[in-house]
């Protein structure tokens, strides 16, 4: 006789399904078919968080944008006493929260699940929340720009002799600025600009020609940052 799971023998002839909840700590978590090292490497990082969501009092979904990964490892390294970050497959971390209130490994762990979304990552601590609100909000980093990000501000040059950021630009880079889209000329060793020049505007992306343009006048447009989105403890779920 095949008897489906969750139900129980009560008497010779009659089945009765198993009133008993399971428990959320002993889910099983089913991942898409990858291949054995993908597999492995999924499931370590489902099992980790499923130990942060036991190890840590608090869990903070963090958004970012223009990643700095060696600014980023400073900050990891800040907290690493207190709290642990997590950056990977949103999907994954979906998986590892539970996409529903049924598959979530703890009561509303899925509701941080629904707002993994875009460029994100998890950030457990055992820090009070005014704390962890300080280090975030003091964490910021300015770079240079990469191509395709879209310009937060428009550049403009005037004609005439051309300055970068330590004085007059040596006459050695005039091949260089003509080459990346700049209307230039040398006049007695002098790089002038041979008419007004719009360096980027705002709202544009950002040309390959641009992105080297704007890292020779040192315009640092890249702003790296992060923000808090929502907080989870085993008593709480909000929106920050």
């Amino acid at each position: 006789m095949v008897v489906k799971e969750g139900w129980f023998c009560h008497g010779p002839l009659v089945w009765r399904r198993n009133s008993m909840p399971k428990s959320k700590r002993n889910r099983v978590v089913t991942l898409a078919k990858v291949d054995k090292k993908g597999r492995e490497r999924k499931e370590g990082l489902v099992n980790s968080v499923g130990e942060c969501l036991d190890q840590y009092k608090a869990l903070y979904l963090f958004r970012y944008e223009n990643m700095r990964n060696d600014k980023f490892k400073e900050l990891r390294e800040k907290c690493r006493d207190t709290s642990r970050f997590f950056l990977g497959s949103n999907k994954v971390l979906q998986i590892a929260l539970g996409k529903s209130e049924a598959e979530e490994p703890r009561d509303n762990t899925h509701r941080v699940a629904e707002r993994l979304k875009g460029f994100c990552g998890l950030f457990f601590t055992n820090m009070e929340q005014e704390e962890v609100e300080q280090v975030f909000a003091e964490f910021e980093e300015l770079d240079y720009a990469r191509t395709g990000m879209v310009a937060p501000e428009t550049i403009q040059m005037d004609a005439g002799p051309i300055h970068g950021p330590m004085g007059p630009i040596a006459h050695t880079m005039e091949p260089t600025l003509r080459e990346n889209g700049m209307p230039t000329k040398l006049n007695k060793g002098i790089v002038e600009l041979v008419s007004d020049f719009q360096l980027c505007k705002e709202g544009q992306q950002l040309s390959p020609e641009q992105v080297v343009l704007l890292r020779l006048f040192d315009h640092k447009l890249a702003k790296f940052k992060l923000q808090l989105d929502c907080m989870w403890t085993t008593k709480e779920f909000k929106l920050l």
